[in-house]
C-alpha cells in the first residue's frame, strides 16, 4: 500500500507540472505568433508544448488509477 501512495504523489505531482510547463510554453508560442516570430519557430514551440500537455496528462491520468486502487484497498479493508 505504501508503494502505491508513493507513486501516487509522485505521478500527481509529476503531472500537475507537466501540464503547467506545457501550458507555458502555448502561452509562449501564442506570443511569438501574434508578434510575427516566423512560422516555424512558433508551430515547433507550439506542438512541442501540446505533446508536454498530453504527456502531464497522461500522467495525471495514471496517479488517478493508482488513488483508485489506494480507495479501493482501504475500502475493502474496512469490510473484513
Amino acid at each position: 500500500m505504501k508503494a502505491i501512495k508513493k507513486k501516487w504523489l509522485s505521478y500527481a505531482v509529476g503531472g500537475i507540472l507537466l501540464l503547467g510547463f506545457g501550458f507555458s510554453l502555448m502561452g509562449e508560442s501564442l506570443s511569438w505568433k501574434i508578434s510575427g516570430e516566423p512560422f516555424w519557430n512558433w508551430f515547433g514551440l507550439g506542438t512541442l508544448a501540446l505533446s508536454i500537455i498530453m504527456a502531464g496528462l497522461s500522467v495525471f491520468g495514471q496517479a488517478i488509477v493508482f488513488k483508485t486502487q489506494i480507495d479501493w484497498k482501504k475500502k475493502f479493508k474496512k469490510k473484513k
